[in-house]
């Protein structure tokens, strides 16, 4: 058991070095160019922005650095104190060991070891975007926003926890079953999540009739996507950026502009982000993201599977053998992101070749003309303050999309 402690605290001190040194490198990539605006860019950034985006880069970048440090310390004093199998004794005490019980208790712990992150959360809405004009969320907004995602959390998360607790006392094989409902889940929520979840927090109104709207739908039927509407988000309620996306499948599926989008683009630039998201559709995107999701979702749940049967696995961490399913899940999320992180960039570049081909979708429904599409990521990149100067290894890592210069290139070339 020490060993393997030891080889837990080794993946976690090389994780955080990793990220450390990862945002180091971005760091000195983004300060060798902050002199003057890289040629590349001169066309349509001037210096005072491009000077502001470094700035904006490199303040998250500090606060980043620091997150990450904090969150090591955390998740260290979590796992190694004999906190964790503290707080679950007592909470089980109080609440129950039952289904029930171990259900609202992970909930609880969950929600307990959230609580350090949020001076953090609070400081980058309030402080950093604030100080680079994004933030337009108020205090009372924010606290609204977080108690509405508790409740929510609690609806959802609470019954699934306890419906897989439930399962564990049916079956040795109760992994399997596990996997097969949360994939239901998982369908059931692409669908719900943007029809009655998202409105809780942001208000969506079909795209007002208008030159616009006719140009969109007339796109959206030469495209072959036949959309009964377009939806407009109040994203200005919260933040200054910009931005579309695309969520849901078959007749369920949605294609959202951020308002302050429609407010920064011309109608052909707007045009052009439809069919970039109209092109994550027609080039089966989605449905080829969540069997990833899937595969994903069967590994971890065959990885609990067989934790759940290893005793020395909670007793490592101070639990008793005996305990039941709740420990194993407690523990599972916490170390899952010490070997996701290391797949990261497998998935990030799958991610990037969607949008390369949805921009390519984009510029032929465009009738082969680039430069709506050129000109809408620079308008996205200009306004949202993009870091243009990322290390190619740092964009590896955390870069679900080619940066802007990569785009340009695959889209002229």
């Amino acid at each position: 058991m020490n060993s393997f402690l030891l080889l837990i605290m080794a993946l976690l001190v090389l994780k955080t070095l990793a990220e450390v040194w990862l945002d180091l490198l971005n760091r000195r990539s983004v300060l060798d160019k902050a002199g003057e605006v890289p040629e590349a860019y001169r066309d349509f950034i001037d210096a005072p922005t491009y000077e502001k985006s470094v700035s904006y880069t490199l303040a998250k970048n500090k606060l980043g650095i620091i997150e990450t440090l904090f969150d090591a310390a955390i998740l260290a004093v979590v796992l190694f104190s004999g906190l964790l199998p503290w707080l679950w004794n007592n909470t089980t005490g109080i609440l129950g060991s039952g289904i029930w019980g171990q259900a609202l208790s992970l909930f609880s712990v969950f929600l307990i070891l959230g609580i350090p992150g949020l001076p953090f959360e609070w400081y980058r809405q309030f402080r950093l975007e604030e100080r680079f004009g994004f933030n337009k969320s108020t205090m009372g907004l924010w606290i609204v926003d977080k108690l509405k995602g508790f409740a929510i959390g609690a609806a959802l998360g609470i019954p699934a926890l306890a419906f897989l607790i439930f399962l564990v006392g049916l079956s040795q094989y109760w992994w399997l079953w596990g996997f097969a409902a949360f994939v239901v889940l998982q369908l059931v929520m692409v669908v719900l999540y943007p029809m009655f979840i998202l409105p809780l927090f942001n208000k969506f109104e079909d795209l007002p009739e208008g030159s616009l709207r006719q140009r969109l739908m007339d796109l959206g039927d030469r495209t072959g996507f036949k959309a009964k509407t377009i939806l407009v988000m109040d994203g200005s309620k919260r933040s200054g950026h910009s931005n579309a996306y695309f969520t849901g499948f078959g007749r369920f599926r949605r294609i959202v502009l951020y308002d302050t989008l429609i407010e920064q683009m011309e109608e052909t630039q707007l045009a052009s982000v439809l069919a970039h998201e109209i092109g994550h559709y027609k080039l089966g995107h989605i449905p080829k993201l969540l069997l990833l999701s899937v595969i994903s979702l069967f590994f971890s749940f065959l990885a609990l599977g067989w934790l759940q049967g290893s005793g020395w696995f909670i007793e490592a961490f101070g639990f008793a053998s005996t305990e039941a399913i709740g420990p194993v899940i407690l523990l599972f999320a916490l170390l899952a992101g010490l070997v996701t992180f290391w797949i990261s960039p497998l998935t990030n570049a799958l991610s990037r070749k969607h949008e390369y081909e949805a921009d390519e979708f984009a510029k032929r429904a465009l009738d082969d003309d680039p430069n709506p599409i050129l000109q809408a990521l620079r308008i996205l990149s200009e306004k949202n303050l993009s870091n243009l100067t990322p290390h190619p290894v740092y964009s590896a890592f955390y870069y679900s999309h080619p940066t802007l210069l990569e785009r340009e290139k695959s889209l002229l070339g």
